[in-house]
């Protein structure tokens, strides 16, 4: 019933930016906000970020505070994921996650839909 979709990734060097996108269509009025996460290889999925649902609440874990910002437009039903100061570190798979209810958790299983997910490579 919720569709998402990534876009915005791709190869960049240490210390550039990118900006990703995921555009979430089918039914999301019930939907608290989003959230962000990634997974390199060999590793488990893991929590980047998350917004709420009228943008007014953000967070983000230790490892990106400070360098990724997430913002939404609500009018076009998408979120973003402002990437900065990119390390190799942050190369992963990112995926965007819609919540299973209104909390905006941190783990996997706190999530019901998700993207095909979009590549970040960061050469080093």
């Amino acid at each position: 019933q919720v569709q998402l979709v990534e876009s915005g990734g791709g190869l960049v060097q240490v210390g550039g930016s990118l900006r990703l996108s995921c555009a979430a269509s089918g039914r999301t009025f019930s939907n608290y906000g989003m959230g962000w996460f990634r997974q390199a290889p060999g590793k488990e999925r893991e929590f980047v970020a998350a917004i709420s649902r009228s943008g007014g609440r953000t967070y983000a874990t230790d490892s990106v505070q400070g360098r990724f910002d997430v913002s939404s437009d609500n009018m076009k039903n998408t979120v973003y994921l402002q990437m900065n100061s990119l390390k190799p570190e942050d190369t992963s798979v990112y995926y965007c996650a819609s919540p299973l209810g209104l909390v905006l958790g941190l783990k996997v299983d706190d999530y019901d839909y998700w993207g095909p997910g979009t590549q970040v490579t960061v050469s080093s």
